[in-house]
């Protein structure tokens, strides 16, 4: 039994943060299934550096090219295609686990992150596009996001919260999930096949918040020591509060209705979990963060790095006192963790617009030097 192996006995499942074409065509998404991989995530960040990378699409690109020239559209085309056929290598791991893993996300366009009804409408449409039930939708947890997540929900459609920073929007995510799945039963609606994951970002909350303690360092260097001590410590505080507070939801009367008719909870899954800092370990966001019910989504290097040097044991809830600590120190040195994760959010989903900007550019590069070939 492999170390990925050992983490689904303590209950966390692991997905990989990546997709590209020539991974699945080759068969080493199915050889990464084997080993233990239960799922996949994308984002417009993943899909701009595969299509980029890869003359795998070009096939494929110049076939969608001859029926249009909307670049998006041809993404669409691109992107489905890839979802589809990566759902497909992870069918057998639904089937096998009722339901319960084997999914592949696929990210509505970012640029709708602000848009209530517009992502409805878009996740209710990809949703349709690629017709497979191990499908989860991203959905971004911004404030606009919160309404559709509990619509969508109660569509019956799989989602996967993205961009969740914070915990007070981390608790408006759970809520939503379990008003949508209320509305679903209250209509008369089965809820027992419904999955959803909260998708709560790790490292880049180090990468923001060393960054304020440097300054604080260099604004204040007889303190130096103490701002540095602080460092590398709020992004797995944050996550084991997440989790915390993941373990007190989902309990009482209201949710032991919907047990009752077959619901399921709604799992945190540790997204961004790649070591940013090269003086950090690089399972840093990783073995602290282990535990039931949750998922983690590595991109390769950190899921090699598991399998190579892993700890598989249930950490999760160790030293909750710590964390709570490291947050109050943080308070008491200035550092405002709403205002941290505001601005986590807002860059969050100014980053994945960017790269759909930048990955429609490549496209229509693309596109132009396949027709003039």
């Amino acid at each position: 039994m492999n170390r990925i192996q050992e983490l689904h006995k303590l209950g966390q499942s692991i997905w990989l943060d990546f997709i590209e074409r020539s991974m699945i065509q080759s068969g080493k998404l199915k050889a990464l299934a084997e080993d233990g991989v239960t799922g996949v995530t994308s984002n417009p960040t993943i899909f701009q550096q595969a299509i980029a990378k890869s003359n795998a699409y070009n096939d494929d690109l110049l076939r969608l090219a001859a029926t249009t020239n909307n670049d998006k559209t041809i993404f669409e085309g691109l992107a489905v295609a890839d979802i589809q056929a990566a759902a497909d290598v992870m069918r057998p791991i639904y089937d096998a686990h009722q339901g319960h893993d084997g999914f592949v996300s696929l990210e509505v366009a970012p640029d709708l992150a602000y848009d209530t009804e517009a992502t409805i409408v878009e996740a209710r449409r990809l949703h349709a596009a690629v017709n497979r039930p191990n499908l989860m939708i991203k959905v971004p947890a911004t404030q606009a996001g919160v309404p559709a997540i509990r619509q969508l929900i109660a569509d019956g459609i799989n989602i996967n919260v993205t961009l969740i920073f914070s915990l007070e929007r981390y608790a408006e995510v759970k809520e939503a999930y379990i008003q949508g799945l209320t509305d679903r039963l209250d209509a008369g609606l089965p809820v027992a096949s419904i999955a959803s994951v909260a998708s709560f970002f790790v490292s880049r909350v180090d990468v923001n918040i060393d960054s304020r303690l440097d300054k604080l360092a260099a604004q204040q260097p007889e303190k130096a020591l103490q701002f540095k001590a602080l460092q590398g410590k709020a992004a797995v505080a944050n996550a084991k509060l997440a989790y915390a507070q993941f373990e007190q939801t989902f309990v009482g009367a209201r949710w032991e209705r919907l047990v009752a008719a077959g619901a399921r909870v709604q799992r945190p899954l540790w997204a961004s979990t790649s070591t940013k800092n090269p003086a950090y370990p690089d399972l840093i966001y990783v073995d602290p963060l282990i535990g039931p019910h949750t998922v983690n989504t590595m991109p390769p290097q950190t899921l090699e790095a598991f399998k190579d040097h892993g700890t598989p044991a249930v950490t999760v809830r160790d030293d909750l006192d710590g964390a709570r600590r490291v947050l109050a120190e943080l308070a008491d040195v200035g550092i405002s963790m709403d205002e941290v994760t505001s601005e986590l959010e807002a860059d969050g989903v100014k980053k994945f617009a960017d790269s759909f900007v930048e990955l429609l550019a490549v496209i229509a590069e693309r596109r132009k030097a396949l027709a003039l070939a």
